[in-house]
């Protein structure tokens, strides 16, 4: 080897100081902003009503964050045990027109829970 200065020894040490001089503050928030924020905040409660303020029929090209309300939505209804409400959302999606718009896993997911659900209302009957 001809070439001292390469290979598996040509480590470059840094000094922890380069590193602090890098950081900045993460929150990028005065204080003031912070007790504003605070001021105005409102913890959300949820009660069994996510399904209220769902849009339907959705359009294809809809955000992840509405997907995830449709799911919630479901959710909730099953967990307060409102099989009935669940169903029926769950059939407005798959027969209005919904369907075209949800991914995959969504439809995978709604799937299970109509399942669960419709199992729900045959061992309580």
């Amino acid at each position: 080897m001809d070439d001292d200065n390469g290979g598996i020894f040509n480590i470059q040490l840094s000094d922890a100081d380069d590193d602090d001089a890098r950081k900045v503050d993460r929150t990028g928030q005065t204080e003031a902003d912070y007790q504003a924020v605070k001021q105005a905040y409102r913890a959300k409660v949820e009660n069994g009503q996510i399904h209220k303020s769902l849009r339907l029929p959705l359009v294809a090209g809809v955000t992840k964050q509405q997907l995830q309300e449709l799911l919630h939505a479901i959710e909730e209804l099953y967990f307060f045990r409102r099989y009935h409400d669940a169903l029926r959302i769950i059939h407005t999606v798959r027969t209005h027109g919904s369907v075209q718009a949800l991914d995959r896993d969504t439809e995978a997911l709604i799937s299970i829970y109509r399942d669960k659900c419709q199992q729900k209302l045959q061992t309580s009957t």
